[in-house]
Order: structure tokens, then C-alpha cells, then sequence
């Protein structure tokens, strides 16, 4: 069984066939996928998504790219859409200081502002950091403090790009590391950071369309390839493939609250 914690299956890309891979996925062993919201429209996207398939779920966010667009008539509407029963999570949030789409100040305000919404729907937060490793963790830092100490799991950081040291540094603040597609690439350290993290505190992802492993790479990216990501990462730590699997989908199980006998019975 493998779970893949983190797509983007509602944007355009699968517009022609994505219930072929839906299905594909789902007939390959995927149990489970996170549909990611980054804006207002793909998180109501990714609810209608999940309200059609039992084994897609939903997350509601703006990602820092569209902060300077973001509205308090949008806030309002993700804190109504984080009602529904198969929204897990708040995100993608967080910080990106390499595109730079929006200014600084207002990714700072917006990840604040989402950090709010989780403490008070009780939901972990899938966080993308990039180009902002101090700020991103300073932030987090201070949000954490101020968690009930009953909150074991906070949240993912999605796509992890930071060396091993800092990745221990999140997960003694109760998150969990996330590896996608780079993990199979040959120049990435990717792998090497993997091999360090341990497999009760790691989570596999595609974040397709985007990121396909090696073997598909510079075409679009699918749930089904979460398998490539499992198999890197048993390679790299030396265990067997179904070890990463079932490791990684328990962790996604935990953090996410999922109702996964409901998915393994269908």
C-alpha cells in the first residue's frame, strides 16, 4: 500500500484523462492522495475531487506565490471550506523567496494568517519553503510554541530540500519530511538526506504534474509514480521497498487522520 501526501491532480495537465489516472493509481496500489489546494479555486477543486473519489482528500491554501492577491473575503472562504470532512489539511503554505511572486511582507502575513487558521481547526500544515530556510523555520518555531502540547504532529514540510541536520531540527517540533521526485536524481542530495531521516518521521509524494523521477523526467508527473520514490528510498537506507511503504503510509495515516480502512476495504 503507498499513499502519495501531496499532488496537484486538479490542475489543467489531467484535464483529459484524470480519471484515467486516478483510476491508474488507485489500480496500482496508491490507497490514498492528498490533493493540495493552492489557491481558492483549486482548494474548491480538490474538495470536489474527494467528494467523487473515496480515496482522494482535500487541503485548502494560497500558496506564497499568489499572497499579494489574497483577500480577507478569501481568508473567510477557506475557513468555510476547512469544514468540509475530507479537508486534512491547511496548505500549501509557507515561504518562497526564489520567485519571489509576491512581496515578502505579504507571503510573511498570508503563511501567518494560515498558521492561524490550522491552530484553530486543529489541522496540520503542509509547508514549501524555498530560498527561505531561516524565516520559514523561525516562524514555524514560534508557532509551534504555542501549540497544546497534545498536538504530536504539526504538519509536513512538502518537497524537502534541506540537508539532514535541519531536517531533525523540524522533526523534534513534531513535523514530518516529505521526498518526492528529486530523491531519484542522479545530482540531487536528495537521496543522501533520506537515508538520514527516519522512516517513522518521513512522508512520499509526486507534487505532479510537477517533479516526474528520473525515469520520467521532463514529462508530467502522476500519483502511480509515488512507487519510484518508495523504491529510491528503500535503496538508499537498504530495506525493503514494502518497509517504505508501509512506514511512510502510516505516518500519512497519523498526520492527515485519515479513515484508511475505509480506502483498503474498497
Amino acid at each position: 500500500m503507498l499513499l502519495d501526501s501531496h499532488t496537484h491532480i486538479d490542475m489543467r495537465e489531467f484535464d483529459d484523462d484524470r480519471d484515467r489516472v486516478l483510476r491508474r493509481a488507485h489500480d496500482s496500489g496508491v490507497a490514498a492522495i492528498i490533493d493540495i489546494g493552492i489557491d481558492i479555486a483549486s482548494s474548491e477543486a480538490a474538495i470536489a475531487l474527494a467528494e467523487k473519489y473515496d480515496y482522494v482528500y482535500a487541503t485548502v491554501g494560497i500558496h506564497p506565490h499568489d499572497a499579494s492577491k489574497m483577500t480577507e473575503a478569501d481568508i473567510n472562504r477557506l475557513e468555510s471550506l476547512v469544514r468540509h470532512p475530507k479537508v486534512v489539511a491547511i496548505g500549501e503554505t509557507g515561504l518562497d523567496f526564489y520567485r519571489n511572486r509576491s512581496s515578502k511582507e505579504s507571503q510573511v502575513e498570508v503563511f501567518e494568517r494560515h498558521l492561524e487558521l490550522a491552530s484553530k481547526a486543529r489541522l496540520p500544515v503542509v509547508i514549501h519553503s524555498r530560498n527561505a530556510r531561516d524565516e520559514v523555520f523561525e516562524i514555524l518555531k514560534g508557532w509551534v510554541a504555542g501549540l497544546k502540547a497534545s498536538d504530536k504532529l504539526v504538519g509536513v514540510l512538502h518537497c524537502f530540500s534541506g540537508d539532514a541536520d535541519f531536517g531533525r531540527k523540524y522533526i523534534d517540533m513534531g513535523f514530518l519530511i516529505s521526498f518526492a521526485g528529486p530523491v531519484t536524481y542522479p545530482k540531487s542530495s536528495a537521496a543522501g538526506v533520506a537515508k538520514e531521516i527516519p522512516l517513522e518521521k518521513m512522508l512520499i509524494e509526486t507534487d505532479c504534474p510537477f517533479l516526474a523521477p528520473q525515469v520520467h523526467r521532463g514529462k508530467r508527473n502522476e500519483p502511480s509514480y509515488v512507487s519510484y520514490v518508495a523504491a529510491k528510498i528503500a535503496e538508499v537506507k537498504g530495506v525493503l521497498v514494502e518497509s517504505v511503504s508501509e512506514a511512510t503510509s502510516a505516518n500519512a495515516i497519523r498526520l492527515f487522520r485519515l479513515p484508511i480502512k475505509q480506502v483498503v476495504e474498497r
